[in-house]
Formats: structure tokens, sequence, C-alpha cells
């Protein structure tokens, strides 16, 4: 990773063309003070940020995919349509950030401060994924490629963060089948925890459930909205 100093950040910025795109993939910058740069229509893909400050830095434009942030401070940062695909913003001050027309599949929000956080609809991946109110069918794999097709009741506590993966506190077990759907079971067994069962016509709850929707790997019923995307996983 080719370590970029503040004086040559600056240069090419203030240097470039009018419409120019620059490219800093797989950068690394550290120990900068950045507030109120600049800093948009500009590839960061793959790049860490390290010590860095960036309150109030405008990425408007930007890619910052796959890009490192953890712990830097960027409140009030400009990131409007901006590509933030699995990008790390664990425990970044994010707060009065503006993710207008942001892409945040997959963006790591644990421990981030999001207070004010700017969105609107054409943010993606942002806002919870399964549906807010009411009962709904969800479904997931467990041990031996059996398919459990869940009842997700409407007073059941629900999360999802940035992924299509959802979380929820009860369900009941409606069906367990192959995933040909020639078979049909009367039980199954969770990938992650092999103590916890899934039995048709019976409900299964998890005490401990953790409410922070950005701490996806974390306690509670994981599910899909959708067959294949539980056959995925």
């Amino acid at each position: 990773m080719r370590r970029v100093s503040e004086d040559e950040l600056r240069g090419r910025i203030e240097g470039r063309k009018e419409g120019e795109r620059l490219s800093f993939p797989s950068c690394e910058f550290r120990g900068m003070d950045l507030t109120g740069w600049r800093l948009s229509d500009i590839d960061f893909t793959l790049s860490s940020f390290q010590e860095v400050f960036l309150n109030g830095a405008d990425f408007s434009g930007s890619s910052v995919e796959n890009a490192l942030f953890d712990g830097c401070p960027m409140r009030g940062a400009d990131f409007r349509n901006s590509r933030m695909v699995t990008a790390s913003f664990r425990y970044c001050d994010m707060r009065n950030d503006n993710i207008c027309g942001a892409n945040l599949f997959g963006a790591v929000l644990e421990f981030a401060r999001l207070d004010g956080i700017i969105s609107d609809e054409s943010t993606k991946w942002f806002r919870l994924h399964c549906p807010e109110k009411g009962a709904f069918l969800a479904y997931k794999k467990c041990v031996n490629d059996r398919l459990v097709q869940l009842l997700v009741p409407a007073d059941a506590k629900r999360t999802s963060a940035t992924r299509p993966s959802c979380r929820c506190n009860r369900a009941k077990v409606l069906t367990i089948k192959s995933f040909d759907y020639r078979e049909s079971f009367d039980e199954a067994w969770s990938l992650v925890d092999e103590n916890f069962a899934y039995r048709k016509g019976q409900w299964v709850e998890v005490k401990d459930f953790n409410e922070d929707r950005w701490q996806d790997s974390t306690t509670g019923i994981h599910f899909w909205l959708t067959r294949e995307e539980a056959k995925r996983y």
C-alpha cells in the first residue's frame, strides 16, 4: 500500500483539470488534518485512513469502496452520491453526515455515531431491509441444507445492518424442507449454534437479543427475506 503525503494530495487536488476524476486506490493516508477538504470525485477504493481528521470533508461523488476509516472523526462530512460499499466506519463520528444518494451495501457502522445523519430515498442499504412493522415470512439455512420457513410476528423485534441478512428475537417455524422441496423434516439445527434447534410448528426465541442493528454478527435469529438468499448463505 503506497503512503500518500498531505502535500501530494493537496497538489493533485489543486492541479486537477475541470471534470477530472483523481485516483488514489490502495493508498495509505496517516496523521493528517483534512478538515473541510474537497475530496469529491476521487477514487479511494481499498485505501486506508488512519488518525485522519475528516470533519466537514466533501467526499461527494467519490468512491471509498473497501476503504478503512475506523475511528476517524468525520462529523458533518458530505458523502452524497458516493460509493461507500463495504467501507469500514467503526467508531467513526459521523454525526450530521450527508449520505443522500450514497450506496452503503456492506458498510460497517458498528459503534459509529450516527446522530443527525442525513439520508433520502435514493440512499441504498441504510434503511431497515426487512419490514419495520407487521408480520412477514422469512427463511434461513440450517445444517445439512435444510431450509426453514419462519413466521416473524408483528410484535417481534427485528433489525438489519447494511446487507440482506436480518435478525429478529422470535419466530414460528412453519416448514422445514430440503433445498429441492422434495423432503420435509420435523427439525433443523443452526449453522452457528449447535444447540439451537428449529422444530416444525414451534416458536423459537432469543432472550438476549441484541437490538443494536449495526452489530450484524451478534445474538438473534438470523434470516433472509427470500429462499434464494437463504440458500446462498
